[in-house]
């Protein structure tokens, strides 16, 4: 059985239908993309947070990928040379998070990153019950460098305005001349026990939204109704028929 074929596109609907549907499957497309991505960074998350625990106090040398690792370091806090990331929140509610350097056993010094504080919270005179003067003992998870997101300002120092976790701009501004200060990354403060304390540390345990996969499927969907849309409109206007031969 044979089929005769006779189509004739419109100029400005079909100029339209061809520019929307590159966006729509290239939209989709950059959405798969990003889902293999997420995907790969979750896997990466698990397999460095079953790893041993490293001693950032016995060590002078770290793994390479240090980062989503778990790790304990023994020292003092430096509390009168805290600062303050701004534009954090907690179950809805604005602040702050407290990023304090911590001298190590070692003598190597590392950023640690405390959690969050509310706007009432965010000076340590405020909140002398959260400070810790004597040595103790942290548990958290290694993080590289924050990288400044295409909306997010630069950090002001000089205004006390923080914005992302930069250990050697951090550095830098605390005026810290020591070369035994780790700037390949800094650690966020895993929550201890069931109570809340301030400043709140991070629980551990990942919640990565990813939602690319239906993100995707809605990308593609639209361009299977542009193209349903685009050639119904044709077949109305007599300019796109399929008839036997």
């Amino acid at each position: 059985m044979k089929f005769k074929f006779f189509f004739k596109p419109v100029f400005w609907p079909t100029v339209f239908f061809i520019f929307s549907l590159i966006i729509l499957i290239s939209l989709g497309t950059w959405q798969i993309k990003r889902l293999i991505w997420k995907n790969n960074l979750i896997s990466f998350y698990l397999k460095q947070s079953t790893n041993n625990i490293i001693h950032l106090h016995k060590e002078n040398l770290v793994p390479e990928e240090i980062e989503y690792r778990k790790v304990n370091a023994i020292g003092k806090f430096l509390n009168n040379k805290e600062i303050h990331i701004t534009g954090k929140t907690y179950e809805g509610n604005a602040g702050f998070h407290v990023v304090t350097p911590f001298l190590m056993k070692n003598g190597n010094y590392v950023l640690v990153n405390r959690g969050w504080v509310s706007e009432n919270y965010k000076e340590a005179n405020n909140r002398r019950f959260s400070l810790i003067d004597e040595e103790t003992s942290i548990i958290g998870i290694a993080r590289y460098p924050q990288k400044k997101g295409y909306f997010v300002p630069l950090n002001e120092p000089e205004n006390g305005f923080w914005f992302t976790i930069k250990p050697i701009e951090i550095k830098k501004f605390l005026k810290i001349e020591k070369e035994a200060f780790i700037t390949s990354f800094y650690v966020d403060a895993l929550r201890q026990g069931e109570k809340i304390n301030l400043p709140i540390g991070i629980k551990g345990k990942i919640n990565v939204r990813n939602q690319h996969l239906s993100y995707a499927i809605t990308w593609y969907s639209l361009a299977i109704v542009l193209m349903i849309i685009y050639f119904s409109y044709h077949y109305s206007e007599g300019k796109l028929r399929i008839r036997k031969l």
